[in-house]
């Protein structure tokens, strides 16, 4: 299974997140483009798992969600990675309560990190992507979605769980939902 943690985001900012994407399809066809059910903040990547670890990680995992409060986050704006003239992805920013996700995203780290799984080196920085390149040399069309992007305002949504998702034939299906319940 190829597992990862992270979370949703709510109706809302996927209803205008995917109001948003039919129109920078059109400026940059060529793109692969996140579906209606991709709008997520992936935490940790885990990789292929045998299917035999899942008790292991909900054991892990669970003890993660009474530690944290649920927090609510916007999305609006963003940008590109990658080269200014052939960006390689196309991303869109997440603000609001932005160490509360960072604080999840560390525990999640943590608490699989026993596991085997180890955590990237690189410091958590929260986005949305909403295309990718499919030429590893970037698409010089996702520089003008950047553009059109800048001014956008996808919404407020409500983290309320963690989620181990497996991501199976381009489809993502919740594996573990551990819901947010310390009180605030």
């Amino acid at each position: 299974m190829r597992l990862f943690t992270a979370v949703t985001l709510g109706s809302t900012i996927e209803s205008r997140t995917l109001a948003t994407l039919e129109r920078l399809r059109a400026l940059a066809p060529h793109a692969r483009w996140v579906k209606a059910e991709g709008v997520h903040l992936t935490l940790v990547f885990l990789g292929d798992v045998d299917e035999a670890r899942l008790p292991s990680l909900r054991e892990a995992l669970e003890p993660v969600g009474p530690r944290h409060s649920p927090f609510v986050l916007s999305v609006g704006g963003g940008g590109s990675f990658g080269s200014p003239s052939h960006p390689r992805v196309l991303w869109a920013d997440v603000r609001g309560a932005t160490e509360a996700l960072k604080a999840l995203q560390a525990d999640t780290a943590a608490a699989l990190q026993p596991l085997g799984f180890e955590p990237e080196h690189r410091e958590y920085t929260a986005h949305l992507t909403l295309a990718r390149s499919k030429d590893p040399r970037g698409d010089p069309a996702l520089a003008r979605c950047s553009q059109t992007l800048a001014e956008s305002d996808l919404g407020e949504g409500r983290v309320d769980r963690l989620v181990l998702f497996e991501s199976r034939g381009g489809h993502y299906h919740s594996r573990l939902e551990v819901p947010l319940t310390r009180a605030e």
